[in-house]
């Protein structure tokens, strides 16, 4: 995963980034349309439901998904309910980052593993304390955008050929649970990267504890080797202050209303179709996607300030979850 090459292509990602851009882009719209811009955003945050088992059947998927959005929801609601304190979240961060890793690496999901639990659990968390929406209306309002993404990744069985497949058993989709040698030492580095972030947001800023935990998740990955802990930190580094330059442009412009709604989606389509080659190049993307959502959902969209604090929160993140990566034995030398 060299930082300037782009990794062999694993068959067409423009279903899967069609789907996920429609999920992010309707609901904003329709909502905005409605007069319900914020509700449109939080919506939004549902389309992290498609980003799962993407190269599976869609009959599998049909299985598959309704679990994920299970669980993005029980991160929300936990979110929530942690969000008068910042204590609360903090401790609730590393709860949510070992639960949903265990269950991630124990029934092999795949990527992109436990990090969007961890980064829907801190957005609920934040949005909740800093804005005027209600708990019951947040995940209402998640809720309602999980389900409207599960339909749009479910519109191929229109098609005769794509029902004639033979679903499998959801125990062989999801096997286990069970930790191999290699999601055991998953599992620890997410344990202990979760911990040391909480403990480091603590100092650097509690309201920020889940950013950096959820971009040393994003480094462990789903890949067990101490190369591609590496490689990941210094993609997610790059790719992130990259993009934060992006989203100060893109902030110039004040994006709202039915341009917001376009351009995330296209920031959506964008990451899914090079997210599996250039995962630095996806960072470049998914950071003003991610910096725009949360700063349309809680008015602070813009804010030069908080795009200087997700970098340092990257930095911090993207050093222990590369480091983590020590935890895996030494490769074998080649003959």
């Amino acid at each position: 995963m060299s930082l300037f090459a782009f990794a062999p292509s694993r068959g067409p990602r423009w279903p899967l980034a069609t789907q996920a851009a429609l999920g992010i882009a309707v609901p904003i719209a329709v909502m905005t349309l409605l007069g319900h811009a914020p509700l449109g955003y939080i919506a939004a945050s549902g389309a992290f439901t498609v980003l799962f088992a993407g190269s599976a059947a869609v009959v599998d998927r049909a299985r598959i998904l309704p679990l994920v959005a299970a669980g993005l929801l029980l991160s929300a609601i936990y979110g929530v309910l942690a969000s008068a304190s910042d204590w609360l979240v903090s401790v609730g961060v590393v709860i949510v980052a070992i639960g949903s890793a265990a269950v991630a690496f124990g029934f092999r999901l795949g990527p992109p593993g436990p990090l969007f639990f961890v980064l829907v659990y801190g957005l609920s968390a934040h949005v909740v304390a800093t804005s005027s929406v209600p708990p019951f209306t947040y995940i209402a309002a998640l809720a309602a955008g999980c389900a409207f993404s599960y339909a749009v990744a479910m519109t191929p069985l229109v098609l005769p050929r794509v029902r004639a497949v033979s679903a499998r058993p959801v125990r062989e989709l999801l096997p286990g649970p069970s930790l191999d040698a290699d999601a055991r030492v998953l599992l620890l580095r997410v344990a202990i990267v979760a911990v040391l972030g909480v403990l480091l947001g603590l100092v650097v800023d509690p309201a920020r504890t889940y950013w950096i935990v959820g971009s040393a998740v994003a480094v462990v990955g789903v890949a067990a080797a101490r190369r591609a802990a590496f490689q990941r930190g210094a993609h997610r580094l790059l790719g992130t202050i990259v993009g934060a330059g992006l989203y100060a442009l893109l902030a110039l412009l004040h994006p709202a209303g039915l341009w917001l709604a376009l351009l995330l989606g296209a920031l959506q389509f964008s990451i899914e179709l090079v997210v599996v080659r250039h995962y630095a190049l996806a960072l470049v993307f998914i950071t003003p996607l991610v910096l725009l959502l949360t700063g349309a959902a809680t008015g602070e969209i813009g804010s030069m300030t908080v795009a200087l604090e997700r970098i340092v929160d990257t930095l911090v993140g993207a050093a222990l979850g590369a480091a983590s990566g020590l935890l895996h034995p030494r490769a074998a030398p080649r003959d």
